[in-house]
């Protein structure tokens, strides 16, 4: 990521904090609608910082049968675009989450996170067709990723440390 005199206005809108608590709030949905439980912390964060980027945006499977394990080996270069990025990243989507909760779009609670009631739509919807494509990638990470098992697996795999 540019530094912030570098980025473009489209840029400005989705490296900030109120766009990063809509994609830890998608992040969530997604979860709730696989899993009907709060979230786990580290699925909204890791969810928000892959949907932001776009080398992993592009190659994420059509469906959330796909195996964590096999769509890595397929693809490489996510656990080197994460290793490189998610930090950067996460340092945006942090203050997102706690804008999130802030807000009372998100509450933490019973070991993760849960949405509050007509908070956010359910609906995904957005001015850009690529604040669209973000948003949508972030539903569908968070109902994806946990389906491989165990948060520290999921972040090991991906070339995170938690």
């Amino acid at each position: 990521m540019a530094s912030s005199l570098e980025l473009s206005r489209e840029e400005r809108a989705l490296y900030n904090p109120a766009f990063a608590a809509v994609l830890c709030t998608r992040a969530v949905q997604g979860y709730d609608k696989q899993y009907a439980g709060p979230c786990p912390l580290p699925i909204a964060v890791t969810a928000a910082v892959m949907a932001l980027q776009p080398s992993i945006r592009t190659v994420l499977p059509a469906t959330t049968g796909t195996g964590l394990m096999g769509w890595l080996d397929a693809h490489d270069e996510v656990p080197v675009a994460m290793a490189r990025n998610a930090s950067t990243v996460a340092s945006v989507v942090r203050p997102g989450l706690l804008f999130a909760l802030q807000g009372r779009v998100l509450e933490y609670g019973d070991g993760g996170l849960t949405l509050v009631a007509g908070a956010l739509g359910k609906t995904v919807s957005a001015e850009t067709e690529q604040s669209f494509v973000i948003q949508k990638a972030a539903v569908q990470l968070g109902r994806w990723l946990p389906s491989t098992g165990s948060i520290s697996t999921i972040l090991t795999l991906l070339g995170v440390k938690p």
